[in-house]
């Protein structure tokens, strides 16, 4: 059974690595491969309920395997960060967690959630489509970094964009 609790900073060492390997994650869609650093999960987690940050964390027989951090404005919820462990996916996790969210922007008034999804994050996509998320909303637009190499183009309607 999937328990979704707010965290708090008694669930630091349990969030912790959790956040970690999100960053790691992230990473990888750029070719970066990185070891998840754990006291960089503890900065981010604590980060993020100093900030009041809603985080909840979805609960399997009393072991954190997932969370979802949201950022409040107004009554816009975006969806800053979601991840569930590697060993705990394909169990409706990562669909708990989303509804918790959906519950929290309802609340606020809110009529959907919003997120920023890396293009290579196809497992993230396919979720967000299954869940009824399809309509592209902003795009984000950077300069290279120094040393980047930028391999491919993406269209979007009539604009073009390094990628």
């Amino acid at each position: 059974m999937i328990t979704i609790l707010e965290l708090t900073t008694c669930h630091l060492e349990q969030a912790a690595p959790l956040f970690a390997s999100f960053r790691s994650t992230l990473r990888r869609f750029k070719n970066r491969m990185v070891e998840p650093d754990l006291e960089e999960g503890r900065e981010e987690f604590a980060y993020f309920l100093e900030e009041k940050f809603p985080v909840y964390g979805a609960f399997v027989e009393h072991n954190l395997v997932g969370y979802i951090v949201c950022k409040v404005e107004g009554s816009l919820v975006w969806v800053e960060q979601i991840f569930v462990s590697e060993l705990a996916r394909k169990q409706g996790i990562a669909t708990a967690l989303f509804q918790r969210a959906e519950r929290l922007s309802q609340f606020l008034g809110g009529e959907t959630l919003f997120h920023y999804v890396h293009p290579n994050n196809h497992g993230m996509i396919a979720f967000l489509r299954k869940q009824g998320y399809t309509v592209l909303n902003l795009i984000e637009v950077r300069k290279p970094f120094e040393g980047e190499e930028l391999t491919r183009t993406i269209q979007v309607g009539d604009e073009t964009f390094d990628y």
